[in-house]
């Protein structure tokens, strides 16, 4: 009996949101809990290094958008 009453509580909730225009989606994101996912960030991180060492445009690129944007300081 509890459930059904939470439960239509959550149905409400829901149809308000729905009425407001707003739609539920589901992500997925990396499970932070998993014993390697320390490493993996590590790995990641390397790579993402070793890709901006072998990219010299990406300074002049990353500069030159900088100065496009209005009202942007160092």
């Amino acid at each position: 009996m509890a459930t059904t009453h939470i439960n239509a509580r959550v149905q409400k909730h829901r149809n308000a949101l729905r009425m407001a225009g707003l739609r539920p989606v589901q992500i997925w994101v990396p499970d932070t809990r998993r014993p390697d996912f320390a490493e993996e960030c590590r790995r990641q991180c390397r790579l993402i290094a070793k890709a901006e060492k072998a990219d010299t445009q990406l300074d002049r690129l990353v500069d030159e958008s900088i100065a496009d944007v209005e009202g942007w300081t160092d």
